[in-house]
């Protein structure tokens, strides 16, 4: 019996003994699996796919070219930006207010769409980039239009893009020379309202204007000194935690100004 329960003894010694040299083993494996797990997210969030909004036409900065290819300044600044700072992202084309309902729902990740930075949109949510492009805004009139400038707009009606510094512009003005305005959510249509005569003139990005009159072949005419002192685009996002795409466009844009890629695009688009 004493021989049976020494030999009992010796085996629960042993077993023990083998449990106590097996948890180094456990802890390491879990501590492996760990680090493993945490080399896997990084390397997921290197794979992030970063959406961003844009509008459809906003020529010369985002529109479609008789190709049918999506083009223009803000399509090529993301993209060497993306090239530059090694990121992956998706653009798409929403339209304006679109692409500000995106970024606000969380279906986009961020916005460019020569979107003006200011005061009022700061406050409102927007947090803006540097800026990237400088641009006044004016006023245009039919080709054939008797209007000189703002003084002739008194009891008549002008279009706006709704939500634009166009709009903003021309609503600082309304009271002082009495007119009324309409908003439209496009640009094209903006200008068709006044070809069509049911607008006298539309209140529009410099840039954007004459470039829609230059390449589209519209019967309208900017006026001279009708512009404004102008402000900066901004690439932009609406929530915090995407705070790493605006550092990267941040830092991205520095480079590609810095290597000459910024002035390139806008030669291509600008002369």
């Amino acid at each position: 019996m004493k021989k049976l329960f020494a030999l009992g003894m010796a085996a629960v010694m042993a077993l023990s003994l083998a449990a106590c040299g097996s948890t180094p083993s456990t802890s390491s494996s879990a501590a492996e699996s760990a680090s493993s797990e945490a080399a896997s997210a990084e390397t997921a969030g290197s794979d992030k796919t970063w959406v961003i909004a844009t509008d459809t036409v906003f020529k010369p900065f985002e529109y479609t070219d008789a190709s049918g290819n999506f083009v223009g300044i803000d399509v090529d600044i993301v993209a060497a930006i993306a090239e530059d700072q090694g990121f992956k992202y998706e653009m798409k084309s929403l339209g304006w207010d679109s692409a500000i309902a995106a970024c606000q729902a969380g279906q986009a990740d961020g916005m460019i769409a020569g979107a003006s930075i200011t005061d009022e949109r700061k406050a409102s949510g927007w947090l803006f980039s540097d800026g990237y492009y400088t641009a006044t805004q004016t006023m245009t009139v039919a080709e054939n239009s008797d209007i000189t400038g703002f003084a002739d707009l008194s009891g008549k009606n002008v279009a706006v893009k709704t939500g634009t510094q166009g709009a903003s512009y021309a609503e600082s003005l309304k009271d002082e020379y009495g007119f009324t305005i309409t908003y439209f959510e496009d640009s094209p249509t903006m200008y068709q309202a006044v070809l069509g005569g049911q607008c006298v003139a539309c209140f529009e990005d410099t840039p954007i204007m004459q470039a829609s009159i230059k390449d589209g072949g519209l019967a309208l005419k900017v006026l001279e000194d009708t512009a404004n002192e102008g402000g900066d685009y901004g690439f932009a996002i609406f929530n915090a935690d995407n705070q790493e795409l605006l550092d990267m466009f941040n830092a991205g844009l520095a480079n590609i100004k810095a290597n000459g890629t910024y002035d390139e695009i806008l030669a291509k688009y600008l002369g």
